[in-house]
């Protein structure tokens, strides 16, 4: 594949794959979980969903949007404490260079699975949550009802790729490590396949390096084909 590309050949970021209402999505519940994180920071108590709405410059309405009980948003808030910043910091010190992307999901799955002594059993509520309304009665899955915080690291760690691959495989790549990293990875593993902490992470790990091969393959038979056609 041809190294740096110049602007004419640079890939365009078709906006259809991920729809700017869809970013605003995110966008809206990382300022929800994040002012309500900073709350509990704070030390004040546990806050309200006034409190929280306010915080993040939204009305309640909109926090019950994306959080339909305050437990849950109070949960994933409390996740948020308890891995935000050992993962972002695990990314950082990976590097940033051409090539650096495996060893930078590398990194962020190690950091998962450090936390997942702590946080694995809140990872199991929050999931039970999310997939259950208030009432105990099914969730429309319309939109993405979690994750924002998974996808976000995600699409830091494979930042390198991002000028490499098309748009789509991007994505695909994307939705892809969300299923092999994370609480459900980490639960399937421990549940169907009884391995430990060490064995999770190297699985993880396993997983994510022959996704980012062979999406990397795929982009190059794409870019060969493209070339015998030129």
């Amino acid at each position: 594949m041809a190294g740096v590309k110049d602007e004419g050949a640079a890939r365009s970021r078709n906006p259809a794959d991920e729809s700017g209402r869809a970013r605003q999505r995110r966008r809206t519940r990382a300022a929800i979980v994040d002012a309500t994180m900073r709350l509990l920071v704070d030390g004040s108590g546990t806050p309200g969903v006034n409190e929280i709405a306010a915080a993040a410059d939204v009305s309640r309405r909109t926090v019950y949007q994306y959080f339909p009980t305050l437990d849950q948003l109070l949960l994933d808030a409390t996740l948020g404490l308890l891995t935000q910043t050992d993962v972002d910091a695990a990314i950082d010190a990976a590097g940033a260079g051409h090539g650096a992307a495996t060893e930078r999901v590398e990194a962020m799955i190690a950091a998962l699975g450090e936390a997942a002594a702590t946080s694995l059993p809140l990872g199991r509520s929050l999931i039970r949550l999310t997939v259950e309304d208030g009432d105990g009665q099914p969730r429309s899955a319309d939109t993405p009802r979690r994750g924002y915080r998974r996808v976000t690291w995600i699409e830091r760690a494979i930042a390198p790729l991002r000028d490499e691959l098309d748009d789509d495989l991007f994505e695909q790549l994307v939705s892809g490590l969300a299923m092999v990293l994370g609480w459900e990875a980490l639960i399937v593993l421990e549940d169907l396949r009884a391995l430990d902490g060490p064995a999770q992470t190297r699985t993880s790990a396993w997983a994510a390096r022959a996704l980012i091969r062979a999406t990397l393959e795929e982009q190059a038979a794409r870019d060969a084909r493209d070339g015998a056609r030129g």
